[in-house]
């Protein structure tokens, strides 16, 4: 990874651009350290501590910084901006707490980005996992320490932590090592439905915007034709709030039981 791919990554992030959702996402497994994305090389059948950062593993990288072994943090599966280092960078910087978290590539069985039920109060309309049997997606995996994951509990209102069971939803490093139970944040809302009435995948926020808009006249008149105008008016909570209510009454919402019944710990 050159530092241009790197200064990219890092170059704006949704709260600040929100058409930019879910943000710029690293080709490769990483360490975000502060301002910087460390490339995360994978070792063949090894887990992930014994992966190198450089010519260091990632287990003496985090003894050196201070940092909570891989051995007493959480995986925590992202499905859509949590896999941004600049989102993640602002998130705990905003909390006083030093970005340091491991983001290892791995593929999840049965769960894939979909798209929440509700816009964002930044103005984005978020994801969401949805449950896709018999698919697998290359997701990221955040390493998070008990005060980085009750501080991301704090920024995903909108969300429940769940712990995804390994019999149901398997998740194996890209060095093929297969992790325990791992957590995912699932949609208070529901997701978004399409025109087949299949739950909706999460594609580049300007298409999605627009698709959404295309699909709905009501919702052209309440938020404009163009995500541009979408984004500016629905900072307005009063009109968020039309729209969380919009989306069922049109039949677009689809719920996820499967997904909020899985356990909290």
């Amino acid at each position: 990874m050159t530092d241009a791919d790197v200064a990219d990554l890092f170059r704006d992030d949704p709260m600040a651009q929100p058409l930019t959702y879910p943000g710029r996402i690293p080709a490769t497994s990483g360490v975000l350290v502060d301002d910087a994305y460390l490339a995360l090389c994978p070792v063949e059948s090894a887990p992930a501590d014994e992966w190198q950062v450089g010519d260091e593993t990632l287990e003496k990288l985090l003894a050196r910084l201070g940092c909570a072994p891989m051995v007493e943090r959480h995986p925590v599966v992202a499905v859509g901006s949590n896999a941004s280092p600049s989102q993640m960078r602002r998130k705990f910087v905003t909390h006083g707490i030093r970005p340091v978290i491991p983001m290892t590539l791995a593929d999840v069985e049965g769960i894939a980005p979909g798209v929440s039920a509700h816009v964002n109060r930044w103005g984005y309309v978020p994801a969401v996992p949805v449950e896709t049997p018999g698919e697998s997606s290359r997701l990221f995996v955040l390493w998070l320490d008990d005060r980085e994951l009750s501080t991301l509990d704090i920024t995903e209102p909108n969300y429940w932590r769940r712990r995804m069971p390994v019999e149901r939803h398997p998740v194996a490093l890209e060095s093929g090592v297969l992790l325990p139970p791992c957590y995912v944040y699932v949609g208070k809302h529901g997701c978004l439905a399409d025109e087949t009435g299949e739950a909706r995948r999460l594609t580049d926020q300007r298409r999605l915007i627009q698709s959404l808009l295309d699909e709905s006249a009501e919702l052209r008149r309440l938020c404009g034709s163009t995500p541009d105008e979408f984004i500016s008016l629905v900072r307005d909570e009063a009109l968020r709030d039309t729209i969380y209510r919009l989306f069922p009454a049109e039949r677009r919402t689809l719920l996820q039981p499967g997904l909020v019944d899985l356990p909290s710990s």
